[in-house]
């Protein structure tokens, strides 16, 4: 993931607050963890990793097997958990894990699409404390229900945002650009300064689940660079105005050097400086910061990776499975710099992307080493 405002703040000298010191005082060593509570779904959304329907899925955790794997979480140092689905709101017992969790000390989030959340439920997520709750927009209301395939779901996720805001819960948008949504990046941000919603994720297209088959809707290459400078831009005119709106991106690392060049453009001065700090960001952190628990027990290194598993919490302990020797995609993921071939072999900015998001790469070819098609950099910009 990467922290655009907070990684402006630091660079314009800002000290580092909240998560960020906590975890560097030493508690904290494990991955943070996205956990697929359930996989079913209320809506079929066409980029879903997860390949989610409105029906019950064989073989989930019980709850009280969760209780036991967040024990085992808690042990091993795992500093925050992202509660998903499917659509979390539908696990009949969502709020006593998540109590659970809670009493356990957790940094805890909640991942939905929205639509389920009124102000009963936004009640009972501010009553059991969590810290943050992510809800898909994806671009402004026509190009959001065709995503989601279905009408009227962006008046409800607005509504569910609302509801938690009402009932002081933090609260911000997931974007995920594609071809036809891209134009509606500045209505979202209007959006927010109208709702005074104050967080953003901009989540890059990844090719897994039914977000594989439908590809063809990801956002080109020019347009995804026009999108990420105009994120850079706002970013840096938040921190001009004194907001504390967070920006965010994830599943492209290409962002990081994409980054570099405009401080070298814009900030020259910070130059030196900003690559020290993305050199200290590292890129891509599957299988190293991140892991995946699924609906099943099922570990992988990060949400996109359902296709390869690395164990089940039903059968071993997660720290032993997370730190299993012999498991090769680990060991690549965690080799610096990564194994990686083609263009991201021979990228100048290795050291900052880590080789950018694999499972694309896999996805394509078989080969999760290959380059990164995902990439939106030219070659005239990363070659050695």
């Amino acid at each position: 993931m990467f922290r655009l405002s907070q990684l402006l703040r630091q660079l314009l000298h800002e000290q580092p607050t909240g998560r960020e010191q906590s975890r560097a005082a030493g508690r904290w060593q494990g991955p943070v963890v996205v956990w697929n509570l359930l996989r079913r779904c209320n809506l079929s959304c066409r980029h879903c990793y997860s390949v989610s329907a409105d029906r019950d899925f064989q073989g989930e955790l019980s709850t009280e097997e969760i209780f036991r794997v967040l024990d085992d979480l808690h042990a091993f140092g795992v500093p925050a958990i992202i509660l998903s689905g499917g659509e979390p709101l539908l696990h009949p017992d969502l709020f006593v894990i998540a109590k659970r969790a809670k009493a356990l000390g957790f940094y805890l989030g909640l991942s939905s699409n929205g639509t389920l959340m009124d102000a009963e439920q936004a009640a009972r997520i501010q009553a059991v404390g969590f810290d943050y709750v992510g809800v898909s927009l994806d671009g402004l209301e026509a190009h959001h229900d065709r995503n989601r395939m279905q009408e009227g779901a962006f008046q409800q996720a607005l509504a569910g945002i609302r509801a938690c805001r009402q009932n002081g819960v933090k609260a911000g948008i997931r974007f995920t650009p594609t071809k036809e949504n891209s134009q509606d990046l500045p209505g979202l941000f209007a959006l927010m300064d109208a709702e005074g919603i104050d967080r953003f994720y901009l989540s890059h297209w990844n090719y897994a689940g039914r977000g594989k088959g439908n590809r063809g809707d990801d956002a080109a290459r020019r347009t995804t660079r026009q999108l990420v400078e105009w994120l850079f831009a706002q970013a840096y005119s938040d921190w001009q105005q004194g907001s504390n709106r967070e920006i965010v991106t994830g599943n492209n690392d290409s962002d990081g050097p994409f980054f570099l060049m405009w401080v070298q453009r814009h900030l020259p001065e910070q130059a030196e400086r900003a690559n020290t700090l993305l050199q200290r960001w590292g890129g891509n952190a599957s299988g190293v910061g991140i892991a995946n628990i699924d609906n099943r027990g099922l570990v992988h290194p990060d949400i996109f990776w359902w296709d390869h598993i690395l164990g089940s919490v039903r059968e071993q302990s997660f720290a032993t499975i997370w730190n299993n020797p012999q498991e090769p995609l680990l060991l690549g993921l965690r080799q610096k710099p990564r194994p990686v071939q083609g263009r991201c072999g021979q990228c100048r900015y290795l050291s900052i992307c880590g080789g950018n998001t694999r499972v694309r790469a896999w996805q394509l070819t078989g080969n999760p080493w290959a380059e990164d098609p995902g990439c939106y950099l030219q070659d005239d910009e990363i070659l050695l």
